[in-house]
């Protein structure tokens, strides 16, 4: 459905029913799936054919769930994951193994910080970060001769960091390698990463995109853009043959959908981080909708900052939306129609007055989550990024007194009303 609207594409790609199918998107609820032929269920274990045999490795529910999100994206191909930790693992360690090296903007979410500076350096892959504000200089020195993918996040979660698209892909194709851009927070309604240069594009479908704290999930779409056969010698798993399949090469059977197959019949296979029919069901729900609720999100937003804005107890307050935000130049190239729901703010009082605070609302309320329909805040310092020592902190763009404010779609008013009675002494 490439040729239709972004609203459209919300509503009715990925699934289309034929005569007397179902109009809604079943749940196929099955592990396996019945042939009457041997031969046939051989192929299909050899990447012969195409066609569904156990949902660990493929789903018609998952797969056409993931046809939209790569419509939406402007993809060739995509896949589900069990949630976004598994997406941007598995991103990663699709074209990275022993030895190899990564780059990534250090404002990154607190677990992403860790899975690359901790997790996935135990298994051999280390990671450089690098400001997000780096001169290019300073970027291209980041680069190593085993360097395997760039990192960044649209949005930085909680830092809110603008991700400047432009220079860190001119740096990543410098350098023979692809750009990887999660772009959870402004989702496809917002920001297509692919338009600005990105390679492959990850997400936690667990926020806006499901949107009703329902379900968790992950996503990747590949853009089909980056040529790993022009790098062959750096991306050996997708271009020579593959033993485990009899010595397929991915680049030559699979063209453009190569790394989703390879990520796919590999580290699904092998490690399992599937998303179950259920989720994808509920989460296609939510997709359906994104598009109406994504500019109540934004709208609600840039409202509460300039309520924040102007209020006597708080000393900063950070909206990329608007003006006067050092990224603001950063979200008229990129996000010129709204940026997320999500807002950071601090009070004068410091690390005690925002406890203080958040202990006292009433409508919103303290939740390990972000981006859903209803409205919550968190202190990351003291919960998701607990694991970070004062200087990563500092590097990932999360103060001590910071406060992260998800906007949900509900009355401003009713929102404003909470916060300012939470504010009284």
């Amino acid at each position: 459905m490439s040729n239709y609207k972004m609203e459209t594409k919300c509503v009715q790609s990925g699934y289309n029913p034929g005569n007397g199918e179902p109009r809604v998107l079943p749940i196929i609820q099955s592990t396996t799936f019945r042939y009457t032929s041997s031969d046939q269920m051989g192929r299909l274990f050899d990447l012969e054919e195409s066609g569904y045999f156990y949902t660990r490795l493929q789903n018609p529910t998952n797969d056409a769930v993931a046809a939209k999100i790569c419509d939406m994206e402007g993809g060739v191909a995509a896949m589900l994951t069990s949630s976004g930790q598994a997406a941007n693992f598995y991103a990663i360690m699709n074209i990275a193994e022993e030895g190899d090296h990564i780059v990534c903007a250090s404002a990154l979410y607190g677990g992403t910080y860790n899975l690359f500076a901790h997790t996935i350096r135990k298994m051999g892959v280390k990671a450089t970060f690098v400001d997000p504000d780096c001169t290019e200089e300073e970027l291209n020195a980041a680069f190593q001769e085993n360097t395997k993918a760039v990192f960044g996040e649209t949005i930085a979660n909680p830092a809110l960091t603008v991700f400047d698209f432009e220079k860190f892909a001119k740096a990543a194709h410098a350098h023979h390698v692809p750009l990887i851009v999660d772009n959870t927070f402004a989702t496809p309604i917002n920001c297509r990463p692919f338009e600005w240069g990105a390679d492959i594009v990850t997400h936690s479908t667990t926020k806006y995109m499901d949107g009703h704290a329902a379900c968790v999930g992950g996503a990747i779409v590949d853009s089909g853009n980056f040529d790993w056969a022009a790098y062959g010698d750096k991306f050996a798993g997708l271009t020579t043959p593959d033993e485990t399949y009899h010595g397929i090469v991915y680049t030559e059977k699979f063209g453009k959908a190569a790394y989703i197959t390879k990520a796919t019949s590999q580290l699904m296979r092998d490690l399992g981080s599937i998303q179950s029919p259920q989720n994808a069901f509920l989460l296609n729900l939510g997709l359906e909708s994104l598009h109406l609720r994504m500019p109540r999100h934004c709208e609600n937003a840039v409202k509460m900052a300039q309520y924040l804005q102007g209020h006597e107890k708080v000393a900063w307050v950070n909206c990329p939306s608007l003006p006067g935000s050092k990224d603001y130049d950063l979200v008229q190239k990129y996000m010129p129609d709204g940026t997320c729901g999500v807002i950071t703010f601090g009070l004068k009082g410091g690390r005690e007055a925002a406890v203080k605070m958040m202990d006292k609302l009433k409508l919103v309320a303290i939740v390990t989550h972000v981006a859903d329909a209803r409205s919550c805040v968190l202190h990351p310092a003291s919960h998701t990024h607990r694991q970070m020592n004062e200087q990563e902190l500092l590097e990932a763009g999360v103060q001590p007194d910071l406060i992260r404010f998800s906007l949900g779609i509900e009355n401003i008013e009713d929102l404003i009303a909470d916060v300012e009675q939470a504010l009284e002494d």
